[in-house]
C-alpha cells in the first residue's frame, strides 16, 4: 500500500510527503514510483560555489544557480561538464551518470573550486 501526500507551496513547488510502513516483520520505505533521483541545488555567490561538496546519486541532477553579480561558470577539470558562462540568475544543470568524483571550478575565477561525489 502506498501512500503519498502532495502539496503546492511557496513560489509554486511541489512538496511530497513519504510514509514509512512497519510490519512486524519488516520496514518499508515508499517513495514516488521509484522514479528518478531527486535534484540538488547548488549556489553561486561572493565568488564561491556552495555548498563545496555536492553528493548525489547515480542519476541525479545538479542545478547551479548564479547568484552573484558577476559572471561564472560551472567546469569539470576532466571537461564532463562545462557550462556557459551564467549571468546573475541563470542557471546550469547536469545529470551524472557514472559513479566518481568530479572536481569544478569557474573558469573565470579559477581560484574558485569544489567538487561533486556520484555514489
Amino acid at each position: 500500500m502506498k501512500k503519498l501526500f502532495w502539496s503546492m507551496g511557496m513560489a509554486g513547488t511541489i512538496t511530497l510527503a513519504v510514509f514509512i510502513l512497519l510490519t512486524p516483520s519488516k520496514v518499508s520505505w515508499i517513495s514516488s514510483a521509484d522514479s528518478k533521483p531527486a535534484g540538488v541545488t547548488a549556489s553561486i555567490d561572493s565568488s564561491g560555489f556552495s555548498p563545496a561538496i555536492l553528493t548525489v546519486p547515480v542519476g541525479g541532477t545538479i542545478t547551479w544557480i548564479n547568484k552573484d553579480d558577476v559572471p561564472h561558470t560551472v567546469a569539470s577539470t576532466d571537461k564532463v561538464f562545462v557550462s556557459p558562462a551564467l549571468d546573475t540568475d541563470e542557471k546550469f544543470k547536469y545529470t551524472f551518470t557514472k559513479p566518481g568524483t568530479y572536481p569544478y571550478y569557474c573558469s573565470v575565477h579559477p581560484r574558485m573550486t569544489a567538487k561533486v561525489v556520484v555514489e
